[in-house]
Formats: structure tokens, sequence, C-alpha cells
């Protein structure tokens, strides 16, 4: 520092400014540290909010970048109230990234082999680089999001001589949804939703196996009540039933961070993913991952199932990426 500018520093305009800078570190500390709090807060006590609550959980690792910025902050403004903050959040932030929910090895011995597959395909655009990768991959049991008009006939005419098994909700836009099948079903009620959403029972080498497909509305502003209605429906479905083996795969529009999809996996489910060790990897948006995004398309599963060898997949024109997943089928302890 030279002696002009030791001089200038040295005087009540320098020392105001100084302090006038420090003031505003520590004030947009505090605001991106409010914000993060808000969403700590309702992940804390187990409840998903009003908007953008639900919408920020989604993609809550990514809460580390605004925190990281706003100790930074503290650090120029020699706030040491609001590093204790930052900090804090740092660590909760941190605790709730790790995966939730319970595993462990089935007790009984193998009793079948099934690959599942799950993917949106948007509208029904990517109905034929769905049937590609179908073709591809070979899953026993498939689960399509948005399989509108179009998309069915699609799936009818290339895959229905591999996938003589179908339950189907037939839809518009967004609404229709198909479960493809190698092996015999039974259908269910499926769960009533917005956008369709079918079960079956399948017959897996003598053994029987419910399906779900999940669909539930997206947790968008004004709707997160049906989000959230939705959701609990397939809560409820999940734990009519804990004994029979039990597939509820689809875009269930939520993440582990959701209290909502948390009640889901209380019910004795596991993410086949997450058995797999790939528990944070983003399905959606497509065009962003696996840079950026979050995982809301899921296969879960009962806890006679072991998961081996999750793989989500790039198809073009869609914003999701399709997961599949190896699964092992134990007889009951």
């Amino acid at each position: 520092m030279d002696t002009a500018t030791a001089r200038w520093a040295a005087t009540e305009d320098g020392a105001g400014r100084r302090g006038g800078g420090r003031r505003s570190g520590a004030w947009c500390a505090a605001l991106l540290f409010a914000g993060v709090s808000a969403v700590i807060g309702c992940r804390t006590v187990g409840t998903d909010g009003v908007t953008p609550v639900p919408q920020l959980l989604a993609f809550l690792p990514w809460l580390l970048v605004p925190t990281a910025a706003g100790l930074l902050c503290t650090v120029l403004a020699r706030w040491w109230t609001g590093a204790v903050w930052g900090v804090a959040l740092l660590g909760l932030l941190a605790w709730f990234i790790e995966p939730y929910g319970k595993t462990g090895a089935p007790v009984g011995p193998p009793v079948a082999e099934l690959r599942v597959m799950t993917s949106n395909v948007e509208f029904g655009r990517a109905a034929e680089g769905l049937v590609d990768a179908v073709l591809r991959e070979k899953p026993d049991l498939v689960f399509v999001q948005e399989c509108e008009y179009t998309c069915d006939a699609v799936l009818k005419r290339e895959l229905a001589a591999a996938y003589p098994h179908r339950r189907a909700v037939a839809g518009g836009g967004s609404e229709g949804s198909v479960i493809l099948s190698r092996f015999p079903l039974e259908g269910t009620d499926g769960v009533p939703g917005t956008m369709g959403m079918p079960g079956a029972v399948a017959d897996v080498d003598g053994h029987a196996v419910r399906l779900q497909l999940a669909h539930p509305m997206p947790p968008l502003p004004g709707q997160v009540d049906v989000w959230q209605r939705e959701l609990g429906r397939l809560r409820d479905a999940a734990a009519a039933d804990r004994t029979t083996p039990t597939v509820l795969a689809g875009d269930f529009n939520a993440s582990q961070d959701h209290a909502a999809f948390r009640r889901i996996l209380d019910t004795g489910l596991s993410d086949a993913a997450r058995l797999d060790g790939s528990y944070r990897v983003p399905t959606w948006p497509a065009r962003t991952t696996p840079t950026f995004g979050a995982q809301i398309d899921h296969v879960l599963v009962s806890e006679r199932f072991a998961a081996d060898r999750a793989r989500f997949l790039d198809l073009a024109d869609t914003d999701h990426r399709a997961l599949v997943v190896d699964l092992t089928l134990h007889r009951g302890g």
C-alpha cells in the first residue's frame, strides 16, 4: 500500500466504505442463508412445505452452492456469527445428502431373476427411441409413462411379440401409461391419479409379484396438494400388502429429499438404484444430466429383492433418462 492509499484508508471516508462493504457482504450472506434455511428447515421437520420449497427440495445437494457463497461473504465481511450459521447449514446438507432408507440383503435363496426398465417418453415423443432401448436391453418388465395414443400404437406394433402381456391406461398427452411384460399378468385396479397409473400381478416363474406404475402429478405451483395426495395414494398402495413381493416403478416427480416420497420408502420398499450404489444419479432434466439434475425416476422394490447393474440411459426426444436395473427375487425367510 502506498502512502496516499494508506492515508486515505485512515480517513473516515475510507473506514466508512470498508464498513459499508462489510455490511453489504453480511446482508448478502444473511439472505442466502435464510433461503437455504427455509428449505433445510422443512427437510429437518419432515414436511415438503409450500412453493417454492418442494421444487427446491428436488435439488437439495445444489444448495451447497449458495451456502458456500454465503460463507465466502461472511469471511469477507468478518461476520463470524454468520459463519457459524453457514457451517451449520453445510453440516445439515451433508447429513441429508446421504441416502435415505434401510437396506439389507434378502435372507432366503434366489428363486427368480428379472430385468426392469422404466421410462418417461415425454408425450410419446421418445417412443421409437424406447423401442430401440428395449430391444437392446431386453428387460422383462417395462414401465412407460406419458405414452399417449401414438406411442401406444408404436409399442403394440414393435413389441407385442416379445411382450405379449400388458396393462395400460389410455390417454393423450401425459395421461397414458403402459406396463409391458414377458410374464403373464393379472390386472389390478391400479392407483387413481391425474395421469394413468396401472397395476398388475405378474407370474414370475411361478411367483406372484405386484407391479405398480407410478406417475403422480409434478409439484407445480398451485398443484402441490395434488402431488402430495397422489404420492400418498402410492404410499397406501405400497402399504396395502407387505407380504407379496412388489415392484413400484416410474416417474415419481419426487426425490429422496421429499417427505411424501420418503413415506413410500417407509412402507418397507427400497430404491433399487440405491441398493446398487447409484442413489444420486440424476434422471431429470435429461438435457443437463448427469452434470445437473435430480433423481425422480425410480424402481422401488420390497425386501425380498436384491438389485444389481442399475444404469441410466439417454433417449432422444425426452426430458427423462430411462432406468434399467437387474433384480433377483429371493424366497421369503
